[in-house]
Formats: structure tokens, sequence, C-alpha cells
């Protein structure tokens, strides 16, 4: 795989396929943010992601962490406290996600430098 610039081959339809398959579980306003909260956190309170994604909604939030929950990126734990906590962590298949959130942070600060210095 690559992007060198050899032309699209047919044998990149896979490839692309993949592409498409990361990006419709991925897809969406707030789910990278979500993420990247747990993969600096071990374990996240609703709460604490709410404060950590300015913007989000409470219904959004809920609704995003069941998308990743059901794609077995996120894994949901109740506690029993009183009142009932419950907390948030990336599954392991969700942290195979985090050298990409680490490669989006780099080349995103890379890319803001890049931009404002012209």
């Amino acid at each position: 795989m690559g992007c060198n610039g050899s032309g699209f081959r047919q044998d990149h339809k896979k490839e692309m396929m993949a592409v498409q398959d990361s990006m419709d579980v991925l897809n969406g306003k707030w789910k990278i943010n979500i993420l990247t909260s747990l993969c600096y956190y071990t374990k996240r309170r609703f709460s604490d992601i709410l404060i950590d994604i300015p913007g989000i909604s409470n219904k959004m939030l809920s609704k995003e962490l069941k998308d990743l929950e059901m794609n077995k990126l996120v894994k949901r734990t109740i506690l029993e406290t009183h009142p009932v906590t419950i907390e948030y962590e990336l599954t392991e298949h969700g942290r195979s996600l985090q050298i990409i959130i680490e490669n989006l942070t780099e080349w995103g600060m890379k890319h803001r430098r890049h931009i404002i210095e012209g």
C-alpha cells in the first residue's frame, strides 16, 4: 500500500474499500474527539468526556458512545456505587487506533504551523 502517485490500479480497490470501512466507523464530528479523550485517559466518566469535548451535547455524546460501543471500540462499565457510576474505556481493538490518533495529532500540529507560517 502507499500513496506514491503511481496511478490507481485494480488491486487498490480493496484498500479503497478498507479506507471507506474505516471512515464509516469513525465518521462524524465527534467520534475522533471521543476516542482521543479515551486515548489520553485510561477510563473516563460520561461527564469527564463532556468536559473534554467543548460543544458536544449530552444526547450526541450518548449516541456516539453507543455507536463506538457497537463497533467494539469502546467498553462501557457500570460500577455498583451509589449513585451508579458508568465508566468508558477503549477496548483492545479500540486501542489499536491510538497510533492513528497520535499521527493525526502530529499531522494536525504540523498542518497548523504550515498554514500559519504561510
